[in-house]
């Protein structure tokens, strides 16, 4: 076994073990709402599931050099985003928004997405998502490294799911007409491969 203190590493060298690590991550496609009215839409993959009772999920985004993203700006603003789950008919359109653009600059003029009004909440979403779930903003906590901020976690809860209705049946997502995407390291993403089963213990 390799033993490596976190505390001698580099932020980046930290990174790479960790995305090289906690495979496969899901990747969340968030649409926000600026301040000006622009739509930005950028893909995160610090993403999962809090809680079912509410349905919550959580979004961690960092602050590169102590700078706040577009979308975790937006989310302090508004209390407001949308999450997409991404999948293989969509990964390389919403791979074209995480290009570095101007606030003023929505992402979404480099894709053929189609925005959409949201039903509970003022951000719209894309109608090309097979899923989209409408969230509220429950809590936003600081990241810290000392003193220093470096990334905020949103908890955020689903106020609306919208389902394709031809990956739903009895209220189950069936895995392999979703055909969602995740993220491994480096440019490298991953399929759903081969799904088997495991009984839990009584």
């Amino acid at each position: 076994m390799i033993l490596i203190d976190p505390k001698n590493n580099s932020e980046r060298e930290n990174y790479k073990l960790l995305i090289g690590s906690i495979i496969p991550r899901p990747i969340a496609f968030v649409t926000t709402k600026s301040e000006q009215g622009v739509i930005n839409g950028a893909p995160f993959s610090y993403f999962n599931i809090v809680s079912s009772n509410p349905p919550m999920i959580s979004l961690a985004i960092q602050r590169p050099n102590g700078r706040l993203k577009d979308t975790a700006r937006h989310i302090h603003h508004q209390q407001q985003f949308v999450v997409h789950i991404v999948d293989e008919d969509n990964v390389e359109q919403v791979n074209e928004t995480a290009a570095s653009l101007p606030v003023t600059e929505s992402e979404l003029a480099r894709t053929n997405f189609t925005l959409v009004d949201s039903q509970q909440i003022a951000v719209p979403g894309i109608r090309e998502a097979k899923i989209r779930m409408e969230c509220r903003l429950v809590q936003s906590v600081p990241l810290m490294n000392g003193e220093e901020q470096t990334g905020d976690l949103f908890i955020g809860e689903v106020v609306q799911f919208h389902i394709d209705e031809a990956i739903y049946h009895e209220g189950r997502i069936d895995p392999r007409k979703l055909n969602a995407v995740s993220r491994l390291a480096g440019s490298n993403y991953a399929k759903v491969g081969e799904i088997f089963s495991i009984e839990r213990p009584q």
